[in-house]
């Protein structure tokens, strides 16, 4: 890998490319599923090829190939020349980038066990004995289980100097079960909807979850909720887990900070953004209590937006995105730092694999903990509804109106949660939602989520990110309505 992307680079160089940087990429992939008892999928898959990005004439160009000889990604080079040369023509401006040093570096994510070296036996033996156990409960009509797993090695060299090798481990894993009764579907998830939870970790991350163990109460709960509730329309305190609020994070504040999406040459997958440049620490984006950091450092968590460097060579960082809830910071590029005058690029650009060019992507995008437990959380709510657990979600073009749809709802009356409740809904501002956060439980109920399936870019690239959250409430938010 290394011997091929320093041809490539010189390749590039030699055709008269001003700057040049190649990301040589071997990537394993596992998923095995199970449903209703049977097998739903087992599928591995392997991939080994090479991009290149240069600008050429003061343009970008990008080529890749999984022709992985001398020849092969020579010519790769030479199309991403030819590719510059040919978007030059219709440039607006040469194309600049903020400085960033020379970096040589070899770093491998923490993997206590390989998930590949778990025989697809073993997995199917777990995933079918939580089947089982789902399906105990009378009432579950359709169980699901899966486990993934990924290793990616990626060798980074550029024009500059820097030459980076790079291996990370993904493990994820998670369970549904769904109870059809008359007209409705109930679902619940474990740990968490769209998969369950994805981690910068190996097998250990599939043994801290008690899978097998949690089965029980998730099945009970689907079919509880036919008999429970309909969740009241109107304006409550609202209280959301931890999991359900980096689903809020993600849409209605990583998103956003998008520096591409500001400067608007990033529209795809709902729109653009409304944070834009003037806002920059002057918008009173949430309460004095929401402080909100992007950290692609293993310190802050082993999330899937963690990482040593990103897809341009740039050094992990932390980042404050809303201090005491001013608006403070955008996650940006070389080129789009450069675009605002920023000194230097934060570190956010990735691509999800050797054939796409990097994009500005979220990383671990996390609401600090406060201090509250959750009963004093539930505990000091006079009357409000208690969310858990994502169902649906949707969020307009600027990132600014939302509504979200969970699971499993509570209504809590005196500090108490009285009753179960079913279709569980909330819709709001952005702005005005975060400024409505009063109270955030502390660090020992702070979970750094997985999201794997963040959808940007055309060709369409998906990323995963982390997004870590306590429990913790808002005042007076519209609640209802989405399945009424």
């Amino acid at each position: 890998m290394k011997h091929l992307s320093l041809l490539a680079l010189d390749q590039a160089l030699q055709q008269g490319a001003s700057y040049a940087d190649v990301r040589a990429i071997e990537s394993s992939e596992r998923l095995i599923s199970t449903k209703n008892g049977k097998v739903g999928q087992a599928a591995s898959s392997e991939a080994l090829g090479l991009g290149v990005r240069v600008i050429a004439n003061g343009a970008w160009g990008f080529s890749s190939t999984d022709q992985m000889t001398p020849h092969g990604v020579q010519t790769a080079a030479l199309r991403a020349v030819e590719i510059g040369r040919a978007s030059a023509t219709v440039k607006k401006r040469d194309a600049a980038l903020a400085p960033e040093g020379k970096h040589e570096a070899t770093w491998t994510s923490p993997c206590q066990i390989d998930p590949f070296s778990i025989s697809v036996e073993q997995v199917l033996e777990l995933l079918l004995a939580v089947d089982a156990e789902l399906r105990r409960v009378k009432g579950v009509t359709l169980a699901e289980a899966s486990i993934q797993c990924r290793r990616l090695h990626q060798f980074f060299a550029n024009s500059e100097g820097s030459r980076i090798d790079q291996t990370r481990y993904y493990t994820g894993a998670g369970y549904c079960a769904y109870s059809f009764a008359g007209n409705e579907i109930q679902k619940r998830s474990y740990p968490n909807s769209f998969g369950g939870q994805h981690l910068l970790q190996g097998w250990e991350m599939v043994e801290g979850l008690h899978l097998l163990e949690n089965a029980p109460r998730i099945a009970e709960e689907a079919v509880a909720l036919h008999q429970a509730a309909q969740c009241p329309e109107g304006v409550f305190d609202l209280v959301l887990d931890s999991s359900q609020l980096g689903l809020q994070i993600h849409e209605s504040i990583g998103h956003p900070i998008e520096l591409d999406r500001v400067l608007g040459t990033e529209a795809n997958f709902a729109g653009m953004s409304f944070l834009t440049l003037e806002k920059l620490g002057r918008l009173r984006y949430g309460s004095d209590l929401v402080n909100v950091v992007c950290d692609a450092r293993l310190e802050h968590g082993p999330g899937l937006g963690t990482f040593a460097f990103d897809d341009e060579g740039v050094p992990a960082q932390c980042i404050n995105i809303i201090k005491d809830g001013l608006f403070t910071g955008y996650m940006t590029s070389r080129e789009t730092a450069a675009d605002v005058g920023e000194a230097r690029s934060n570190g956010t650009m990735r691509a999800d694999g050797w054939n796409h060019i990097p994009l500005i992507r979220m990383t671990n995008v996390s609401l600090k903990p406060g201090s509250l437990t959750p009963e004093e959380l539930i505990g000091t709510t006079g009357h409000g509804i208690y969310m858990e657990t994502n169902r649906s979600w949707s969020i307009d073009d600027k990132r600014h109106n939302f509504q979200f749809g969970c699971e499993l709802g509570y209504e809590i009356q005196d500090g108490k949660k009285v009753r179960m409740l079913k279709n569980p809904s909330y819709s709001g501002i952005t702005t005005e939602f975060w400024n409505a956060c009063d109270a955030i439980c502390g660090p020992q109920h702070w979970t750094l989520w997985g999201t794997p399936n963040c959808g940007k870019g055309q060709p369409q690239q998906t990323m995963g990110t982390g997004h870590g959250a306590s429990p913790s409430r808002f005042r007076g938010v519209k609640i209802g309505g989405a399945y009424g």
